[in-house]
């Protein structure tokens, strides 16, 4: 993962978790208010910021240089690329946008072409990744990005291949089924555990230490059981993660262009008086809605349709879309006192006149991507001390998917067209193809029931109040409209929790070591 880098006192310091810096006896920790701004926005802290005032996560791709000249002062902002003037340098050696532009303007024409390159790189990334002294093997969730390493893991492999795959007692979020399905169908040596509600729930207050700063994509609670599971049995993992940003695998990928073509057609006034009163229909009526819709066995995914129709009438452009839907307080008063994150923009510059899918899939590449889903895999698989490695972001894989033309990836109304028909190459249409589900837990209704006394012990308004953080009347009334029904609001809440357990953590450390 990112490397933190900074002063604390006259030292420089770097290391690749904030615990080893925070033990350096000079280390302040003073909060950067515009980190938590984001942070509640998008769930998690975009480099290169971190949450600290003064220290910073180096990006992908990039070396940080440091001379004899540095001064010991902190820093207020990362060092620009090129820029020497403070004894700090950074240099990018891997460009994903160039990577884009020269896929762009070097595409694969021919598809059977593209299949068979595709077939070829990927083959050799899981070749290169599966090389170990140590056992290896692979996760599984049945869905597409997962099927298709271990599919070609396993063709290509002299033994059988070792799988695992969590299960949940809960309906709609145990996918365990179709991924024992696709095990057997490739005669992989698959393992399945079912955990219990009770264990799932075990693992919230191991968080604040597994990931150093605040972190909430919740789907890190059963990455980390589905790690400590794998690491029973071997020591290093294959994942299918990065298969949605290079193929367009995002529901969002396919429904915002859709969505805004039909927006800007109507002005703003319009889509505003539409739109605002039906946001306000319980999040139920939108579960129900949803049901009936192609895709709905994503988590909240009636909390998103009530999102999209709030934010309708607000937004000007296509960018303003993209960055609304990312955003959990978007058009609202943040609940974060202080700070601002609002000049943290979007980058979906890539090329003059590229689809707003292309666009969409480059910005989620280069910033969801490693803040949010690598994170949350690393952090929880080394939790376990197991080694997860990535095929899909094999570079030479990265540049063959910038090869292969949008209209490859999208087709037939669903994203991952081509690795569709890659995996379909070995697994069976009826195994793998269904309404893209995530790896989620119902963190959002433990919320109302058996969590609630830990949220609102978090949440207690006289104990923000007192901290200083957050706006407590802000926050007070999201949390009754998520218990009453009225809008899910739990990724939002969700962000709100995994700060102020992190900052619980923090403190108790300071008293022990005062």
């Amino acid at each position: 993962m990112f490397p933190y880098y900074g002063w604390a006192g006259k030292d420089f310091v770097f290391a690749s978790e904030l615990k080893a810096i925070r033990a350096h006896p000079r280390f302040q920790g003073e909060i950067d208010r515009r980190a938590l701004h984001l942070f509640a926005a998008r769930t998690y802290i975009p480099a290169p910021l971190s949450i600290y005032k003064g220290l910073f996560k180096l990006e992908p791709g990039c070396v940080l240089t440091i001379t004899p000249e540095a001064a010991g002062t902190p820093l207020d902002a990362p060092p620009r690329e090129g820029d020497t003037a403070r004894g700090l340098s950074i240099r990018r050696y891997w460009s994903y946008r160039d990577v884009v532009r020269e896929g762009l303007a070097n595409t694969i024409d021919d598809e059977a072409d593209a299949l068979v390159e595709l077939e070829k790189a990927l083959a050799k990334a899981i070749s290169d990744q599966s090389i170990a002294d140590v056992p290896v093997g692979a996760f599984l969730s049945g869905g597409i990005d997962s099927s298709t390493i271990v599919a070609l893991y396993q063709k290509y492999s002299n033994v059988p291949v070792r799988t695992f795959t969590i299960g949940f007692e809960e309906a709609g979020f145990n996918e365990a089924e179709d991924a024992k399905a696709v095990a057997k169908h490739l005669g992989t040596v698959h393992s399945e555990r079912t955990v219990t509600v009770a264990e799932t729930r075990d693992v919230i207050p191991l968080l604040p230490a597994m990931y150093d700063e605040p972190f909430a994509d919740s789907s890190q609670v059963p990455t980390f059981l589905v790690s400590r599971f794998a690491r029973e049995t071997v020591t290093v993992a294959l994942t299918g993660d990065g298969g949605d940003e290079l193929f367009a695998g995002y529901n969002r990928h396919l429904a915002a262009p859709r969505a805004w073509r039909q927006l800007r057609k109507l002005p703003k006034p319009l889509r505003s008086a539409i739109g605002s009163p039906l946001s306000r229909l319980p999040t139920q009526f939108w579960h129900g809605a949803a049901s009936l819709l192609p895709g709905s066995r994503q988590p909240h995914f009636g909390g998103k349709i009530q999102k999209g129709l709030r934010i309708a009438g607000s937004v000007s452009t296509f960018d303003e879309l993209y960055a609304s839907f990312l955003d959990e307080w978007s058009f609202e008063e943040s609940p974060v006192r202080g700070g601002d994150g609002d000049d943290a923009a979007w980058d979906l510059d890539i090329a003059d006149q590229a689809p707003d899918t292309l666009r969409m899939m480059y910005c989620d590449a280069v910033s969801y991507l490693p803040d949010d889903i690598l994170c949350k895999v690393d952090r929880a698989s080394m939790a376990v001390s197991l080694e997860t490695r990535v095929p899909f972001l094999d570079h030479r894989v990265a540049e063959l998917a910038a090869r292969i033309p949008l209209s490859m990836k999208v087709g037939g109304g669903t994203g991952k067209h081509i690795l569709r028909k890659l995996l379909r190459q070995e697994v069976p249409r009826e195994l793998i193809e269904r309404p893209k589900a995530g790896f989620g837990i119902p963190v959002g209704e433990w919320m109302k029931g058996p969590l609630r006394p830990w949220v609102e012990d978090l949440l207690d308004p006289a104990r923000m109040a007192g901290e200083g953080w957050f706006d407590a009347g802000i926050i007070q009334r999201r949390w009754h409209d998520h218990l009453t029904g009225r809008r899910d609001s739990t990724p939002a809440l969700w962000a709100l929790l995994m700060f102020q357990a992190w900052l619980r953590a923090q403190n108790e450390m300071l008293r022990e070591a005062a």
